[in-house]
């Protein structure tokens, strides 16, 4: 009986256990209702972010400089005082004309002087020859000794050789008197001068630099940094600061293959099209970019590289929501901290700049907060 009575105990006991524990009187935040009347999470997190503009005219550009494809340094071929130099800086020349001329004075009396020794070995190798004939006879007739005839023939041979010594030294005489004067050897305009009349100049010294002007090409300087992925022909768009509305298209024409000591940059050598305005030596403005592309740039951090492809998070707004998602981009190699964009997004796009690696595809976010 009394085993009956405590299975009846446990029974109730248990019931008023599996009740809800609004029966026992237990506050609410010992019940499992507490997790229903949680409060919920807060906002998602604001985002720092940049709209996507173009910024034409004023969008990052590099300098650069308008030069010839095809330029000579002239200078003259042997040491002389250069008394005339018809030509100025910006002079256009055309083939074969004056450019300078050295004091020929000198060099005419040094073709003199080998003049008058050529005709000195000439009469002494007439003379050795005629002893020689003379020595042979005699050593026919057994009047002179063997021993003469040889010293007659070296005396021949000697004298022959010096004549011809003479005869060489008066032709590059000459040739150095013809080296006096500079002849343009191409129509061009002379880009650079060097050295002014009266100075004296040894053989080999720059004195005029001379440029072609049929073909033009832009030169640029960036660091190496700034080559890597850079097409072999990339497309530039060039420009002159004082007319921003004339804009030209350039291709990659060559980089030089050893950086400037100084400034450790690489030089770039952009091809123009063959009826371009631009005057050599003009400073003028070069970026990415073909003409009619739009000038998108975003900072380098913005740019996510995953298995050689580029990506950046873009924002999607529908009223009070927002959500991010991965783009793939096309984008320039980074210069100066920032990255052109050339294709994948649009002028109006909102991009994430900050905590880019943080995000997930469709991740909700905040409001746009300004870097």
């Amino acid at each position: 009986m009394k085993a009956i009575h405590a299975i009846l105990a446990f029974i109730c006991i248990a019931a008023l256990l599996a009740g809800p524990a609004s029966a026992l009187g237990l506050p609410s935040w010992l019940s499992g209702e507490a997790h229903a009347d949680a409060e919920p999470e807060g906002p998602p997190r604001p985002v720092v972010s940049i709209i996507v503009q173009d910024r034409g005219d004023e969008a990052r550009w590099i300098p650069g400089t308008i030069a010839s494809r095809d330029q000579v340094t002239l200078g003259f071929q042997t040491l002389g005082r250069m008394i005339e130099r018809p030509v100025e800086l910006g002079t256009i020349v055309t083939k074969g004309q004056k450019l300078a001329a050295l004091d020929t004075d000198d060099l005419a009396a040094n073709t003199r002087a080998a003049a008058a020794a050529l005709d000195a070995a000439e009469v002494q190798q007439r003379t050795a020859e005629a002893t020689l004939a003379r020595t042979k006879a005699l050593a026919e007739r057994n009047v002179a000794s063997d021993a003469q005839l040889e010293q007659a023939q070296q005396a021949a041979t000697s004298a022959a050789a010096a004549a011809e010594q003479a005869r060489s030294e008066l032709v590059q005489a000459q040739d150095s008197e013809g080296f006096a004067l500079m002849e343009a050897p191409f129509a061009g305009v002379i880009s650079a001068v060097y050295e002014e009349p009266g100075a004296v100049v040894s053989a080999g010294q720059q004195v005029l630099q001379l440029s072609a002007q049929d073909e033009k090409e832009v030169v640029i300087d960036l660091p190496e940094s700034a080559l890597l992925g850079l097409e072999s022909d990339a497309v530039f768009t060039v420009w002159h600061r004082n007319e921003p509305e004339t804009q030209v298209p350039a291709t990659l024409d060559r980089i030089d293959p050893v950086a400037d000591s100084a400034t450790r940059t690489r030089r770039l050598h952009l091809r123009l099209p063959p009826d371009v305005t631009f005057r050599l030596g003009s400073l003028v403005r070069a970026r990415f970019g073909s003409v009619d592309d739009p000038s998108l740039s975003l900072p380098a951090e913005a740019v996510i590289t995953v298995d050689e492809k580029n990506y950046v998070w873009r924002v999607r707004r529908d009223g009070d929501e927002a959500h991010v998602e991965q783009v793939e981009v096309t984008a320039a190699t980074p210069f100066q901290g920032r990255v052109s964009i050339t294709s994948g997004l649009t002028a109006g796009d909102e991009i994430v700049i900050r905590g880019v690696r943080s995000l997930t595809q469709d991740q909700a976010v905040g409001r746009r907060l300004n870097p």
